[in-house]
């Protein structure tokens, strides 16, 4: 899964309150709103990243992200590298240009996790990444999930700061204590993030 540059949980934008209509034709609905979301490590993880599923088919998702030639996400399917980013897999025909994933930037805090922004094509991460422009290049066996070598760009952040802003998720009750370098780390991200906001103010 390619979810690029974010630690949201530093973020302070207004919650997004209304979603996306879905499309024509779409079999069913899948309601997703901020009680969707939790401590990241409450999901299922797969080689790095968590899965949920909203409609109770984990057993499903699971299938699709263990396989070893691709397979297609069921729908409830969610999908999340860091606490502040998600993409689930909606109705069948929900938004056939993204194979009906809709992807969210969250704000997460104690009190739980608020939607900042979500939608099809047109939800930006917080570096100006555009997450339907990153996710379609993956190869269609792969349903728009980005790992490497599954056709899609790579992201600028190493595995241990992917790992560090997973254990330090604010809504997870067992965060363990970091030490001095894991600190460091969240605070030079936290004066990256502090930059591009103001680039893009200016």
């Amino acid at each position: 899964m390619h979810f690029r540059y974010l630690v949201v949980v530093l973020s302070l934008l207004q919650l997004c309150l209304t979603g996306p209509a879905l499309a024509a034709g779409a079999t069913d609905t899948i309601e997703v709103n901020q009680e969707s979301f939790g401590c990241i490590r409450e999901m299922t993880p797969v080689r790095g990243f968590y899965v949920d599923n909203l409609s109770g088919d984990l057993e499903g998702t699971l299938a699709a992200a263990n396989a070893t030639d691709g397979g297609i996400y069921p729908p409830g399917s969610v999908v999340q590298l860091v606490p502040g980013e998600a993409m689930v897999k909606l109705a069948d025909g929900a938004s056939p240009a993204t194979r009906d994933w809709e992807f969210f930037e969250l704000d997460a805090s104690p009190a739980g996790t608020e939607i900042r922004k979500r939608g099809f094509a047109d939800v930006v991460n917080k570096f100006g990444g555009n997450c339907l422009a990153c996710h379609a290049k993956a190869e269609p066996k792969w349903d728009m999930i980005c790992e490497t070598g599954h056709g899609c760009d790579p992201i600028p952040l190493t595995r241990d700061v992917l790992v560090l802003l997973q254990k330090t998720d604010p809504r997870c009750k067992d965060n363990p204590a970091l030490n001095p370098e894991e600190i460091a780390k969240l605070k030079a991200l936290q004066q990256v993030l502090q930059q591009q906001t103001k680039e893009s103010q200016s």
